[in-house]
């Protein structure tokens, strides 16, 4: 993507919702950025339009054989009113680790950068401001060759879409509870689970529902083969604090996505200088654990929420309560740490924001 971003200019705004209506996903910015590969021309035409409809042939491959890959970030509006992205080069690495593994080519990651932060400039306004709302970022590739056949496309359709979010705690960051399922498999190993793609969440819609129905916020995935080796949350990764030990599913399996905030998360507790350890941990040491009284903290990761604390897991009939339902220490510091490199109100030691100047309207 050497060719410079062309720009059409929507011919009229939207009305910006208030802080307090933002819910997450339903408002959409009024731009959009968008680009083209074919095979034998590789990525081209970058390009910022208005946000609008997709033009797709009914026998496109996406829609047959879902030759797609996605990602999510965030962009926020600091104390100092300057907006920044979050981590985006990593968001940008894991969406070309989804793309490989999915056959769909990769993108520069140079340009793929530059895109996201001139979309994000154009649209700054869109940015709220109150603590715990951002702008979330939706990258996304699709397969658009219309052919009926099984084998990787030659055409595809990159595009990014803006959505401002309100908090994911309007009401406080409370305790969620998490149904354990061995009756249904997310992925296993040697799958596409590690890679950001529509099939994955589509694989979960089912168990999701059950969990929902029975009183359950989301689904603990275990391991498809054995099904005794916890994997990730529906929406997140999962980290455990048994003893003085914090502990997470490894990557080295393929089964669950390299989330950004989960990285995130293990570099400032080896920062802090705790115990952290990437292994397997099987869901019964886990409900041992809190039976002798050792499991001291559970939580989530991940762009949405940030940290999620878990105040409950439900396996095989059982009720696992942890820290009596209430948010450990470690989660919240790991919350506010978190939160106040992204609004600026901690130093980003790490280089993890990148700031984003407003074009002129």
């Amino acid at each position: 993507m050497s060719e410079p971003i062309r720009i059409t200019r929507a011919a009229t705004k939207k009305r910006k919702p208030k802080d307090s209506e933002l819910t997450f996903g339903t408002v959409f910015t009024d731009h959009m950025f968008v680009m083209d590969f074919q095979e034998a021309k590789g990525w081209y035409d970058p390009r910022i339009e208005p946000y609008g409809p997709l033009s797709l042939d009914p026998a496109a491959a996406v829609l047959h054989y879902a030759q797609a890959v996605f990602d999510g970030l965030k962009a926020f509006r600091g104390r100092d009113g300057r907006v920044r992205l979050f981590r985006p080069q990593k968001h940008v690495e894991r969406l070309n680790h989804s793309a490989r593994r999915m056959c769909i080519p990769p993108l520069d990651p140079e340009q793929a950068l530059k895109a996201l932060v001139e979309l994000v400039g154009l649209e700054k306004d869109w940015v709220p401001s109150t603590v715990g709302t951002s702008l979330y970022i939706r990258p996304t590739i699709i397969a658009n060759e219309p052919f009926l056949g099984v084998r990787p496309a030659k055409s595809y359709m990159y595009y990014v879409i803006l959505s401002p979010v309100g908090a994911y705690y309007p009401e406080g960051m409370n305790p969620v509870k998490i149904l354990v399922v061995d009756k249904y498999v997310r992925a296993v190993e040697g799958g596409v689970g590690g890679a950001k793609t529509g099939v994955n969440y589509a694989a979960s819609l089912y168990a999701a529902e059950d969990a929902k129905h029975a009183g359950f916020t989301q689904v603990l995935w275990l391991d498809g083969r054995e099904r005794k080796y916890i994997d990730e949350v529906g929406t997140m990764n999962i980290m455990l604090k048994i003893g003085d030990e914090v502990i997470t599913p490894p990557l080295s399996q393929g089964t669950i996505l390299p989330g950004v905030t989960r990285d995130s998360a293990l570099t400032l507790m080896r920062e802090w200088g705790l115990r952290v350890s990437e292994r397997q941990v099987a869901i019964d040491e886990v409900a041992r654990a809190a039976r002798d009284g050792s499991l001291r903290e559970v939580w989530g990761t991940g762009t949405a929420a940030v940290i999620s604390p878990v105040g409950e897991l439900a396996y095989k009939g059982e009720r696992i309560v942890i820290g009596g339902g209430k948010i450990g220490e470690l989660t919240k510091k790991l919350y506010d740490a978190i939160v106040g490199i992204q609004y600026a109100t901690a130093p980003d030691t790490h280089g993890w924001t990148v700031p984003v100047e407003g074009r002129a309207t």
